[in-house]
């Protein structure tokens, strides 16, 4: 009998020699793990603002490795003669001025703050409803752009959020129905979904905010408690992928980004594209079109819009 290697062809039917090479290596697409990261949030969390840089750097690379769940983690439902945070001297509203003023200073992502002192937050939940109506009624991202807005309004541009024409404004926003969304928040609805994220992020053992867990399929899990570097993100999700090799995704281009976003802050764009501070203003002036966008500068700190 020959020796050459037979083959039948599952196609045509017709069976005789095999072309090619007698082995040949192969690679198949194996499952990808799947990651959870719960990302543990409120509305009025400075340290959560002063995240942001580092977190859409994170999405922006590494989210094709994992799902991303924005949970509501309540940290203001009224102020009462009890200490809200007395490890960093918050008694009433106006103790979160300074507070708020020095992550700001640390962190480069601007805050006002001067709105505690007098037409003060009242309550992070009427935000935190809103987010997760539109959460549940439409999608993550839409909910998440609402987050960005509202933590925007309230840190940069000192508006309170706790007030719902406010909330209306924010949502007209993003092209919905403001005055009904927030209606919805208000409702049996909104406090059922609230509290829903209350039972999860207890479930995962969450004290303070930001707290990002991740969590493989195997039930491994990694908690970063605080505003990190962008490097202990990587770190952790390394963890929890140990046996693969993280490809970071290349960022979008900066004209790009901006007409997505609408408003960056020159931290945010030196976070993301390796800068210094010195550089962003060439950066901006080579990858933008000077039609196309405005400087602003708000309490020290640069940034970018898109012209209207």
């Amino acid at each position: 009998m020959s020796q050459k290697k037979m083959v039948c062809d599952v196609e045509t039917g017709l069976c005789g020699e095999a072309d090619g090479e007698e082995m040949e290596a192969v690679q198949f697409n194996q499952p990808k793990k799947e990651i959870d990261i719960y990302y543990v949030t409120d509305p009025i969390c400075s340290h959560c603002w002063a995240l942001e840089p580092v977190l859409r750097r994170f999405q922006l690379q590494f989210g094709s490795y994992f799902k991303f769940h924005t949970v509501m983690g309540g940290l203001l439902e009224k102020w009462s003669d009890t200490p809200v945070d007395p490890a960093n001297g918050i008694s009433g509203p106006a103790d979160v001025v300074a507070h708020w003023k020095e992550v700001g200073q640390h962190s480069r992502m601007p805050i006002d703050g001067s709105l505690m002192a007098d037409d003060y937050v009242t309550s992070s939940y009427p935000p935190s409803r809103v987010f997760k109506v539109i959460q549940k009624e439409y999608n993550d991202n839409l909910a998440y752009t609402f987050l960005r807005h509202a933590r925007e309004a309230l840190f940069a541009f000192n508006q309170n959020i706790s007030d719902s024409k406010i909330l209306v404004e924010l949502i007209e926003g993003l092209g919905l129905d403001g005055e009904k969304i927030v209606q919805q928040a208000d409702s049996a609805l909104g406090h059922q979904l609230l509290e829903e994220d209350f039972n999860l992020k207890d479930n995962l053992g969450v004290r303070g905010f930001p707290t990002i867990i991740m969590v493989n399929q195997e039930g491994q899990g990694i908690k970063i408690v605080g505003a990190r570097a962008f490097d202990d993100y990587v770190r952790g999700l390394q963890q929890v992928l140990p046996e693969d090799r993280l490809q970071p995704k290349q960022t979008p281009a900066f004209a790009d980004l901006l007409k997505q976003e609408n408003l960056l802050f020159s931290k945010e764009v030196e976070v993301l594209y390796d800068l210094e501070h010195s550089q962003v203003g060439s950066f901006a002036e080579k990858e933008l079109e000077a039609e196309d966008y405005q400087i602003h500068n708000l309490l020290g700190e640069n940034y970018y819009t898109l012209k209207k």
